[in-house]
């Protein structure tokens, strides 16, 4: 299993910042264009369709094509956890199809002082067994600019 993590410190009070990253348009407003990202559906925990929070037991149904090369790549992210207190919070999604074998991603956010840490952890496995194990070194190289755009994004919407 391999372990990617970035963190950040956003100047906006930590509800604003929570709040973003709870909804479907915080994904899609911190996905870089790059990956015509398409959310094919959202079904909440008692099936209704697009929920106005990502509650445990979510799905999201997307799709991208990066860089619009090749094939749509569909996959379903479950939220799988979450928990919100006065000064942090979390969720996690777990990637249930797609590209990945294994998929883990933690979202927290924590208060500090009027603005927020935003810290993002994705425990991921690459397919193609020992060939995927090989690649995965180079994971920083994938996601490294990814992460760094969502983060950037995130400063720039609320900063």
């Amino acid at each position: 299993m391999v372990v990617f993590e970035r963190e950040t410190r956003v100047d906006a009070p930590f509800e604003n910042v929570w709040r973003f990253h709870s909804r479907i348009q915080g994904l899609e407003a911190l996905t870089p264009g790059f990956l015509n990202l398409e959310i094919e559906r959202v079904v909440g925990p008692d099936d209704e369709r697009n929920p106005e929070v990502l509650a445990a037991g979510t799905r999201v149904y997307a799709s991208i094509r990066p860089f619009g090369v090749g094939p749509r790549r569909r996959w379903v992210s479950v939220i799988v956890e979450r928990e919100a207190g006065e000064d942090a919070a979390r969720f996690v999604d777990e990637m249930e199809g797609g590209p990945f074998p294994r998929w883990r991603h933690t979202h927290r956010f924590e208060r500090d002082g009027d603005g927020t840490i935003v810290r993002d952890r994705v425990e991921y496995e690459l397919p193609c067994g020992r060939l995927g194990a090989v690649a995965a070194a180079f994971g920083d190289l994938g996601f490294g600019p990814m992460f760094r755009y969502r983060h950037h994004r995130t400063r720039t919407l609320f900063e």
